[in-house]
């Protein structure tokens, strides 16, 4: 039997970090590995001035799900336009993934459990309780519990219950 192929996989263009930004991923997420490292190799085709040897391409899992990191030259940056969600079940799990992937990260980018990790990746850090609480079916308590995450950065769960609660 043919293993399944993801059939959308992200791909991430750093200018030389793709290989450090795989493995501080690699460490946040449980169920994480480095798959698979390619070189640049030898004489021309090579699309940036690259070194022969140094890491092309890294093949990375988190979580069970496939990436990609391209080291591409400063050619084309990474920005907010786009994010990953990490959906958390717990107060502890938000406050692990806020914790490792604000690691160095740009502490001006940080609301409503948006972030920006070291390497300028865009991540949603958000408990289900959260999405719960907006979509409450009373529309006053939805609305608190709005009006409290828009004054927040990490996303604090029991203060969003307090919120909706009135």
């Amino acid at each position: 039997m043919q293993a399944r192929i993801q059939r959308i996989t992200p791909f991430l263009w750093f200018d030389s970090q793709a290989e450090e930004a795989a493995l501080f991923y690699t460490s946040i997420f449980p169920n994480s590995r480095i798959v698979s490292t390619m070189r640049y190799g030898k004489g021309g085709g090579r699309p940036v001035d690259r070194p022969e040897g140094s890491v092309m391409t890294v093949a990375f899992e988190l979580d069970g799900y496939g990436f990609t990191a391209l080291n591409g030259g400063p050619h084309l940056t990474i920005d907010g336009a786009i994010s990953f969600v990490v959906n958390c079940q717990s107060q502890e799990e938000v406050d692990h993934y806020w914790a490792r992937l604000t690691e160095g990260g740009d502490e001006k980018a940080q609301q409503c459990g948006w972030l920006k990790d070291r390497f300028g990746v865009s991540w949603q850090v958000v408990p289900a309780a959260l999405i719960d609480l907006l979509n409450d079916p009373d529309p006053e308590r939805a609305r608190r519990a709005t009006a409290a995450m828009l004054q927040m950065k990490k996303i604090d769960i029991e203060a969003l219950r307090k919120a909706a609660a009135g």
